[in-house]
């Protein structure tokens, strides 16, 4: 039985045979507001090269009516699991209608449904990749199964529906049904729908002789918080920057962005619809920062209209691409489209993006860019940190290889010979070889077919006077982590070197050398006879992928001048520079933590600031030695204190250290001063203590049980919005007592009834850093319902308990042990189940020798 799988070799044999036209479907939501199941009606217009038998896809409690070519199916004989046996297919023109009661869901997959309890309204939106659009209307449900839709919904009185084409004027007696257009040939991941009574807020974007309109969607209970101006202004950059490096018009009618409820990912390219968190529709006062990555996820979508909707993926296994590119463009949009507020956003990219591909590819899961998929389980665990951020990485390398215009025109090519259609890899790469002139296939292999980082040194003789005798690069290919599949392996590289020299005080480049770098060892026969710089940067610029290393007097000035680049990007890879030191056990955790304090007074840029908030607490939290762990969180929550008390007033820089305080409180001082603000009994010059700020707050007093049930209940009363209600949930589960820990549990493990935003939210409280000794019963307990988790729940649901209730903070041989047994036992878990269950054991085992190594420098 399939459940609810398909392998590519299924969907290979269905491509081969099926052309799909066209998609007409109904769907009944008029009993929305009080939810349970809705009616679909489906019909499907395909051709078959033979005559064959073959399935169509469908989730769904109960099916009424299956008519292939005019021929009743009985639905008992036909439907089971995910699909619809189509046994007598036709050779030529065939036509498929499917009648069935689909299912709202309160997980962020197929029709989600969500009531606000502020209006009480009931809001939906569609969320269909990978596998998703089966659970509203029957489907071939594959990328490469391109056809035209044409929805027409019937909905609520006074709701509005939204969807891929252009929203029709309703009709009917109470302007209740909506009739969309047919939308052009797309996938059914990207199709969507969006129905309740949004607010929104409309505008356009003018081109050269057409005009594309614009528009904002959220909930009204947000209305007051949505920047609609902001949002517009970020979109038409992304309109005139993607049309000139791309040469192709914007593929659809209009372009509309949806702010929605309990969304799991940051956002989703439907065509024309994109549906985004509603999390960034900011309620509260955030750091510009966040700004950015609120920008970079809009311009993330907007690529996708070309790479993804306009031109798709043929099989999953080139997801990668899809949003590889999507991140490329996004960030290189924000770093350098005119009037961009962001000009340093590669900055940001090194900072976090390239963290989170170095992180991910260290992992026994890590696998080449472009991964092999077997089936849809393998890609549900597959949007991670190789397919969004080490793709970009490569790409971003790879426009250094063959140059930034080359690389366009090759880009416009592409979508001009494949508009509306399914591509692979190759037909990208035969493009850019057109276009470059240079021979892919090498560099194609060695970083797109190879799993694993190389590392970069520098080997520099210099004689009495300092002068540069010879200089070279040596690359190294670790091995990989125990149980990858494949080899590490040398790759090209095209880096810079950056020459510094400390002036005034301030590190200054003096010189900037780019060159391929290939093999074990580059001879860089241009620094011989320059005298030494204070620091030699390699990678510079951040052009390649590499984990970068500094040569011992380079490493004594960056450990005592880190905070003196007067450029930010060199600042930040050597503040990544130091993390993957601490990471990889090559600097204790007390280093780093003063490698820190040293240096983050002088950090301007915020997104890095705040990055190094979560990893110094990361560091004390996981890779500290035990014994010390506790006097390296006072050192912290101390610097905290004094920098939010030095903090500009009002600034960016003192909210951020407001929240890490408020992550790291322990003295009665610190956290009085939070009781203090939360009832106004203290205060700080020019900090506002808005509604999530004061949440922050309450959580921390909740888990050091300063803050009880009658302050939770008195705090939501205060903020009765789904906001609030997540907090409240958070703060409840962070509570200090094994009465708050087993009822966070049930409600997680033993009941299925929490929507997924609220699960996250309890799931999230339940693990506090402070509280080892009272949640070490739960590991036992976790690996004996693990299994029967992944087995009844839907996969979002399933990863947040398998990743989020891992025993992650119980860093000991005991954990490992306890995983491998549930490994050994486990043999029917799934792949995808086990891949994850080995990335998390793969974290304890990291942090029990960063742990060694720590101890290894007292």
């Amino acid at each position: 039985m399939p459940g609810t799988n398909l392998t590519r070799d299924e969907a290979q044999e269905r491509a081969r045979v099926l052309t799909v036209d066209a998609y007409t479907v109904e769907l009944d939501l008029s009993g929305a507001q009080e939810g349970g199941t809705f009616r679909s009606a489906t019909t499907v217009r395909f051709e078959a090269s033979e005559a064959t038998s073959t399935f169509v896809d469908l989730v769904a409690p109960a099916v009424h009516e299956v008519r292939l070519n005019g021929e009743a199916l009985d639905p008992a004989e036909v439907f089971a699991d995910s699909r619809i046996a189509l046994r007598s297919v036709a050779a030529g023109a065939n036509e498929l209608t499917v009648v069935a009661d689909c299912a709202y869901t309160n997980t962020g997959e197929g029709l989600h449904r969500f009531v606000d309890p502020v209006d009480q309204q009931a809001y939906l939106y569609t969320q269909f990749e990978v596998p998703d659009a089966r659970r509203v209307f029957a489907c071939f449900e594959q990328p490469d199964l391109k056809a035209s839709f044409r929805f027409t919904v019937t909905a609520p009185a006074g709701w509005t529906v939204i969807s891929n084409a252009p929203t029709p004027k309703p009709t009917g007696p109470q302007e209740t049904v909506w009739t969309f257009a047919p939308t052009p040939r797309i996938s059914t991941y990207i199709t969507a729908l969006i129905v309740g009574p949004y607010h929104s807020v409309h505008s356009t974007w003018e081109g050269e002789g057409r005009s594309v309109p614009l528009g904002l969607y959220c909930r009204p209970s947000l209305a007051e918080h949505l920047d609609a101006e902001a949002i517009f202004e970020v979109t038409r950059q992304g309109f005139d920057w993607f049309e000139e490096k791309f040469d192709y018009p914007y593929p659809f009618e209009k372009y509309d962005q949806l702010f929605v409820p309990e969304f799991n990912a940051g956002a989703m390219e439907n065509a024309g619809a994109v549906t985004i968190r509603d999390q960034y529709v900011f309620r509260s006062k955030v750091t510009d920062a966040a700004y950015e990555t609120r920008a970079e996820t809009i311009l993330h979508e907007l690529a996708h209209m070309w790479f993804g909707d306009l031109v798709t993926m043929e099989w999953w296994n080139d997801l990668w691409l899809n949003e590889s590119f999507a991140t490329y463009t996004s960030v290189a949009c924000q770093a350098h489209a005119p009037g961009s507020r962001w000009p340093h956003a590669w900055t940001s990219f090194a900072n976090q993006m390239k963290t989170w591909a170095y992180r991910q590819d260290q992992l026994p899961s890590t696998h080449p860019i472009m991964a092999e998929i077997r089936d849809l389980d393998d890609v549900l665990v597959n949007f991670d940190g190789i397919t969004y951020a080490k793709g970009a990485s490569v790409l971003k390398q790879l426009v250094a290889y063959v140059g930034t215009d080359a690389f366009f025109r090759g880009v416009q090519t592409y979508f001009k010979r494949h508009e509306w259609g399914n591509t692979r890899l190759s037909d990208l790469l035969v493009a850019l070889e057109e276009t470059s002139g240079r021979d892919l296939t090498a560099w194609s292999k060695a970083w797109l077919q190879t799993a694993g980082i190389n590392v970069l040194r520098p080997e520099i003789n210099v004689d009495a006077d300092g002068t540069i005798l010879d200089f070279a690069v040596r690359q190294e290919a670790p091995a990989l982590p125990e149980g990858a599949a494949g080899e590490s392996t040398l790759r090209p590289h095209r880096i810079a070197v950056g020459l510094y020299e400390l002036e005034d005080g301030a590190l200054v480049r003096d010189e900037r050398i780019e060159l391929d770098v290939d093999g074990d060892v580059t001879e860089v026969p241009e620094l011989a006879g320059r005298a030494r710089p204070a620091v030699i940067l390699l990678n510079d610029d951040d052009l390649s992928y590499a984990k970068v290393r500094l040569d011992a007097q380079s490493l004594a000035t960056v450990t005592a001048h880190l905070g003196d680049f007067t450029e930010s990007l060199p600042r930040a890879l050597c503040w990544a520079s130091a993390w993957d030191m601490t990471r990889d056990g090559e600097l204790a955790a007390r280093d780093y933590l003063e490698l820190v304090l040293a240096g983050i007074g002088k950090e301007s840029d915020i997104g890095v600031v705040q990055s190094l908030h979560r990893q110094v607490k990361l560091a004390l939290d996981l890779y500290a030695a035990p014994e010390w762990r506790e006097e390296g969180l006072s050192r912290w929550s101390q610097a905290a204190l004094e920098q939010l008390r030095a903090a500009e007033p009002g600034s960016d820089h003192q909210l951020a250290w407001a929240r890490a305080l408020a992550a790291t409180a322990r003295t009665d001082e610190q956290l009085g001063l939070l009781a203090g603000l939360l009832d106004g009994g203290e205060s700080v010059e020019g900090l506002a203590v808005d509604a999530d700020l004061r949440w922050a707050l309450l959580l921390r007093l909740a888990a050091t049980g300063r803050a009880d049930e009658d302050a939770i209940a008195a705090e939501l009363k205060r903020d009765a919005t789904s906001a609030g209600e997540r907090h409240a949930a958070t703060a409840r589960a962070a509570r200090p007592t094994a009465e708050a820990k087993a009822a966070a549990w049930a409600e997680v493990v033993e009941s299925d009834r929490l929507p997924n935003a609220v699960q996250e939210a309890v799931i999230a409280g339940f693990v506090q850093t402070d509280q080892r000794e009272l949640l070490a019963p739960y590991t036992e307990r976790y690996f004996a319902v693990l299994s029967e988790v992944w087995r009844s729940r839907s996969h979002e649901m399933a990863q947040q308990i398998a990743i989020g209730l891992y025993p992650t903070l119980q860093v000991s041989q005991e954990t490992l042990d306890a995983t491998d047994a549930w490994l050994a036992a486990a043999g029917d878990a799934s792949a995808a189940l086990r891949r994850l269950v080995n990335e998390n054991r793969a974290g304890v085992d990291r942090a029990l020798r960063a742990q060694a190594a720590d101890r290894a420098t007292a």
